[in-house]
């Protein structure tokens, strides 16, 4: 039988130390440098066996934390919060600072904002596509109804043309008997 694997969610808080890994590189490298060394930092610490870095997704706010100060000085330390989901590992930033707690609320508003913009976008084109085919719909009745008010039309003069050759034909009928008496 085929077993279900549940990916366990393991939540853990670091105090990573930068200076010792940037201090290694030019001053125009260290920020990257810093980003390299904190996805190590988890790799290692995190059991990651294969020891891929591509596993370890870094949050938006650590990488502007980081950069915050330019590429030349990036912090000494940092304090992180990882949360691993099955191999991948997610790094946020463990306490915030007003300044970016304040950003991400703001954004996190705009895109509920943007949410309900784009599903009042999506409500209205199925309102758009329901009155099209009602339309449609409609359209197609008439076009019906006016083939068939035609169709019907051909037929009654159809008729009237064979009533009027019957006619005929018993006029026809009628003086050739008066014109043979």
């Amino acid at each position: 039988m085929a077993e279900k694997t549940e990916t366990q969610k393991i939540e853990r808080e670091y105090i990573i130390p930068l200076r010792k890994e940037w201090a290694k590189v030019p001053r125009y490298k260290r920020a990257k440098k810093a980003i390299k060394a904190i996805r190590k930092f988890l790799v290692r610490h995190m059991k990651i066996y294969d020891r891929d870095l591509k596993k370890i997704k870094i949050d938006k706010y650590l990488n502007e934390e980081i950069w915050f100060r330019g590429i030349k000085k990036p912090p000494a330390k940092i304090k992180i919060k990882a949360i691993k989901e099955g191999e991948i590992v997610k790094a946020e930033l463990a306490e915030m600072p007003k300044e970016l707690e304040f950003k991400k609320k703001k954004e996190e508003k705009l895109k509920q904002k943007v949410g309900k913009v784009i599903e009042k976008r999506k409500e209205e084109r199925k309102e758009e596509k329901e009155d099209k085919e009602v339309e449609e719909k409609k359209e197609a009745s008439k076009d019906l109804e006016m083939k068939l008010e035609k169709e019907i039309s051909k037929q009654e003069k159809q008729i009237k043309q064979q009533q009027s050759k019957a006619l005929k034909s018993k006029a026809q009928v009628k003086q050739r008997k008066a014109l043979e008496k």
